[in-house]
């Protein structure tokens, strides 16, 4: 076994899927390594594995189309894909997409990125469905996402949760099977 210290780990040990660490060091190791795309999820680095166009590029354009044009018709909107936004201590995430209000919790950073809880995050999820709806979730609903949408494309399934009093309730669809936003 090899030991190294905490702050600067071998070039290529800077991130690997699976470790813990405080949000701190795991934003100081992802700025130096070569990683494309890497999360910090209630304390547990995952290193994203190549997008495939049907399970996520096409389904996260269409979103963005949505939520896009949703943010061109409302003042004080504005949304971003696959950004990263600096929760908590143990959560630093990059949504597929995030939505914020130019007067809510979350405010850009000097450094040109989120911090606080966005409106609304949306995942667009094939396989990682399940860290999406668990871990994920936890994190988002903990610090105060209120609206987390999460399209599971293998199922065809959209899960709409709404933050009511701390826990994420399932927002069910109305008249003629629309799910709207509460907001």
């Amino acid at each position: 076994m090899v030991a190294y210290p905490i702050s600067k780990p071998p070039r290529g040990l800077l991130l690997q899927n699976g470790d813990h660490m405080n949000r701190f060091e795991f934003h100081q190791r992802y700025e130096e390594s070569e990683i494309e795309r890497a999360e910090l999820i209630e304390g547990v680095v995952y290193v994203s594995s190549p997008l495939r166009m049907r399970e996520h590029g096409r389904p996260d354009g269409l979103m963005g189309t949505w939520i896009g044009t949703y943010v061109a018709r409302h003042a004080g909107l504005y949304f971003a894909h696959n950004s990263t936004v600096y929760l908590d201590n143990d959560n630093e995430p990059q949504p597929d997409i995030m939505l914020w209000r130019q007067s809510g919790q979350a405010v850009e950073t000097a450094d040109g990125y989120l911090s606080g809880a966005p409106e609304l995050v949306v995942e667009i999820s094939a396989s990682s469905a399940s860290i999406d709806l668990h871990e994920k979730r936890n994190a988002y609903r903990r610090n105060g996402v209120k609206e987390y949408i999460v399209w599971r494309v293998l199922d065809g399934a959209l899960d709409w949760f709404v933050l009511v009093e701390g826990a994420y309730v399932p927002l069910a669809p109305g008249p003629g099977g629309i799910v709207e936003s509460r907001e």
